[in-house]
């Protein structure tokens, strides 16, 4: 099945327990940074990146929450908004198109993980929104796939989304949950994952 019409994907913040460092632009052993694996993974989308200014591929987005450190909550506001004022008359998202969500620190998601929440939630037609989830039933809220209508409500609901987390921003959204596969559900936060993902 095809894959999102557009993607949200979460590059600001600092990685506080690895030096501060901008966490996106790390690399791999090859020079591949863990933005570049998470763009390619909704290559072909309509992309918004949400961070700090970055040489990125034309034709994506680039968006800063207002103020900037908002959270990532603040930051899905912003792409989402984005995604709408920047799609002419003739190229409007419907209310049904898909849109995943991703933070910009997942380096083993992929485009197959993408299509399988794309997937999950055509299954369904009473979800709008697709998580991805663990072994043990946690939720990865930024790992997901969601109608642009539904989302776009979502944000509406407040006028500011500053210092609020994404788990509430998504509460009203009923969702349909996809079991990772291997390490999908990882992300990078200290600098032991960072060791781990240079070493594969």
């Amino acid at each position: 099945m095809p894959g999102p019409a557009a993607a949200i994907v979460l590059a600001g913040g600092r990685g506080h327990r690895l030096g501060d460092v901008d966490k996106p632009e790390l690399a791999d052993r090859d020079g591949r940074t863990l933005l570049d694996r998470v763009l390619a993974a909704v290559s072909g989308a309509l992309v918004v990146v949400v961070g700090p200014p970055r040489s990125l591929a034309p034709g994506i987005l680039s968006v800063r929450e207002h103020p900037p450190g908002g959270g990532p909550a603040a930051a899905v506001a912003v792409g989402c908004l984005a995604l709408s004022a920047s799609s002419s008359p003739q190229s409007q998202l419907p209310p049904d198109a898909l849109v995943a969500v991703l933070a910009a620190d997942l380096p083993y998601v992929t485009a197959g993980t993408v299509d399988r929440l794309c997937a999950a939630l055509d299954s369904d037609p009473t979800a709008h929104g697709a998580l991805l989830i663990d072994s043990s039933g946690r939720r990865q809220l930024l790992v997901g796939v969601w109608r642009q209508g539904a989302l776009l409500a979502a944000v509406l609901q407040r006028e500011s989304w500053y210092g609020a987390s994404v788990k509430e921003l998504l509460a009203p959204i009923r969702v349909v949950e996809s079991l990772a596969l291997g390490d999908e559900f990882v992300d990078i936060d200290t600098p032991d994952d960072l060791r781990r993902w240079r070493e594969r």
